[in-house]
């Protein structure tokens, strides 16, 4: 095995397990979260503490600043690179979250797409704030299969896809022909709620706790950036997007709340659509106590050890 991966959907408790494992095995710990490298979104991406940090090593956190990009491509260049550094160093490396395109991505292959080109993206978000809907036509009749896979209010994968093709001259139709899965051994495990109703109600407390510790007055930070919109990957993350909307008057406080929370369930639901898709070493029931879920993990382990 050259690493664990322990996927799951929102506030299923996959970093307090992959800590609890690194407790007894020496780890590091690999981010597998859309929002999490970014600088300055702490508080709603409930990024680990910096003392969890300071006890077991993590990588892909705080890496960008919210203005800048980050890709599935992104990803899996960095978690390739990464992977035999930490083994090297003697430590097990595990890789921990919920952007499940990143996995399938990682494991299933992915063309070599290019990193973004700041004017180009610059260029295209201006067009599409003039006309939405004619982006998305263009994306149409550019690449038929990506604009009918992707919705015409999904600014960021529209630009996307229309960046791509002005750097590269190819369709990500076309890019993602061209795939190559990785090479490394993993054992994945997904964290899976018992109901519907366990995980919102987690979500919930969650999101409640965010604003009690200062989610507001962190947006209120990130939004004295200049380089910053509404439209931007970062800004779009679940609690960042209502939360800007909440300051800039165009929702009130019960909205926010609602619209977080319906955003969260959302992704939560694409996360565990994405995992009934794709295969798992081990799935645990989130509703179990932390030392139940490392007893079964560890027998995993175990058992690919010695063979």
């Amino acid at each position: 095995m050259d690493a664990l991966v322990i996927a799951g959907p929102t506030a299923a408790g996959k970093t307090a397990l992959a800590l609890e494992v690194a407790q007894y095995i020496p780890s590091e710990i690999i981010n597998m979260d859309s929002a999490l490298v970014y600088r300055g979104m702490d508080i709603g991406t409930a990024k680990p503490t910096l003392f969890e940090r300071q006890d077991v090593p993590h990588h892909l956190i705080d890496i960008i600043a919210p203005e800048e990009s980050y890709s599935a491509a992104d990803f899996v260049r960095d978690v390739e690179v990464l992977i035999p550094q930490i083994q090297a160093r003697g430590k097990l490396p595990i890789v921990v979250g919920g952007t499940m395109l990143y996995l399938h991505s990682w494991v299933n292959g992915l063309s070599d797409l290019p990193s973004a080109d700041d004017a180009i993206r610059a260029r295209l978000q201006a067009e599409w704030q003039q006309d939405p809907l004619a982006m998305h036509q263009r994306l149409c009749d550019l690449d038929a299969l990506a604009g009918k896979r992707i919705h015409p209010n999904d600014p960021q994968r529209i630009l996307r896809a229309l960046e791509v093709i002005e750097i590269t001259g190819l369709t990500l139709t076309e890019q993602h022909q061209q795939r190559s899965a990785t090479q490394l051994n993993l054992k994945t495990v997904f964290i899976m709620p018992p109901t519907k109703e366990w995980l919102h109600q987690r979500m919930g407390q969650r999101f409640e706790l965010m604003l009690a510790h200062g989610l507001l007055d962190e947006v209120r930070i990130l939004m004295r950036n200049p380089k910053l919109t509404a439209l931007l990957p970062s800004m779009r993350s679940v609690g960042y997007r209502q939360a800007w909307q909440y300051l800039q008057g165009e929702i009130n406080e019960q909205q926010l709340h609602e619209q977080a929370l319906s955003a969260t369930r959302s992704l939560a639901k694409r996360q565990l659509t994405w995992m009934k898709k794709m295969a798992s070493d081990l799935i645990l029931d989130a509703n179990l106590s932390l030392s139940d879920q490392l007893s079964q993990l560890m027998t995993l382990l175990s058992d690919d050890k010695m063979r």
